[in-house]
């Protein structure tokens, strides 16, 4: 192998190996992450199940306290391509869910959700520092080193986007077309193989998209949600924005992205971020 390929390669394993130790130290950072939580991920036709929105992860994982307001987009795109509004189906902060979901035709169903970018963070100089270097967040840290602004506090208004992935019917029932079409997202996680077609791939390749265009560079790690403390697998996407992940054997998932760029400087924060997820499940027998 070149010189210049392994000196590429240890660069990268440095970087994820900062990552990693940052993630069990900055537990503040890990409140961000936000998804779509089904209770069943696989179902069978006009089977009805709960969801919840969630927030964090391990002891600050909670029910997302988001307001109805603040939701401006909540679909399910069907199998066929079909379009269906969900947001009248959302009852947030309801005892047995934030939501309720059903679904007729057998298939993988996208469900899409979107925020306003109301939302402000503002930290202190260190904290910030370490939530950008944890999250991988080059613009930001570039932009803060250029300025001589790594001594100031910093600020971010940001936004959500959230996927998950459902299956309605058996293994290899329905299409699994819709799985790997971008839905146009700001920021936007796009497998490139369903992990529902039968028989199940071993390897899961995604593609992180940004503003319309493939983003390289970007962080996007995989959680095991049933043991949510840290990342299982953490990869940075190449120059075509695609990485990949070893194929989960059962269990529920949680795939996610962050990126931001920098704001002018009469704005009332200094960057706008998104936070993008994609969730599914793959449970050990189908419904």
């Amino acid at each position: 192998m070149p010189a210049s390929k392994l000196l590429s390669r240890s660069r990268r394993r440095i970087h994820l190996f900062t990552v990693i130790f940052g993630l069990t130290c900055a537990s503040s950072v890990l409140a961000h992450d936000f998804w779509i939580q089904p209770n069943e991920f696989w179902m069978r036709p006009q089977a009805v199940t709960p969801l919840t929105l969630q927030v964090g992860h391990g002891p600050s994982r909670q029910r997302s306290p988001i307001h109805l307001d603040r939701i401006t987009r909540f679909e399910a795109i069907a199998p066929n391509g079909a379009v269906i509004d969900l947001r009248g189906t959302l009852h947030l902060g309801g005892s047995m869910g934030d939501g309720d979901l059903r679904f007729q035709a057998p298939g993988a169903y996208v469900l899409v959700l979107e925020t306003d970018d109301h939302a402000q963070s503002h930290l202190p100089a260190i904290r910030f520092n370490d939530y950008l270097r944890v999250e991988g967040l080059k613009p930001a840290l570039e932009q803060r080193a250029r300025t001589h602004q790594m001594h100031m506090d910093g600020s971010e208004n940001y936004s959500r986007r959230a996927k998950s992935i459902m299956q309605v019917g058996l293994p290899g029932s329905g299409s699994q077309e819709q799985v790997t079409k971008p839905l146009g997202l700001p920021l936007e996680i796009v497998p490139e193989t369903s992990p529902y077609a039968d028989p199940r791939p071993t390897i899961f390749p995604v593609r992180v998209i940004y503003e319309g265009r493939p983003l390289p560079g970007a962080l996007v790690k995989l959680t095991n949600l049933e043991h949510d403390d840290i990342p299982l697998e953490m990869h940075l996407t190449d120059g075509e924005g695609r990485t990949r992940f070893t194929m989960p054997k059962g269990g529920t998932w949680l795939l996610n992205v962050i990126w931001t760029k920098p704001l002018p400087k009469s704005g009332d924060t200094d960057f706008e971020t998104i936070f993008s997820s994609l969730s599914f499940g793959l449970p050990s027998s189908s419904p």
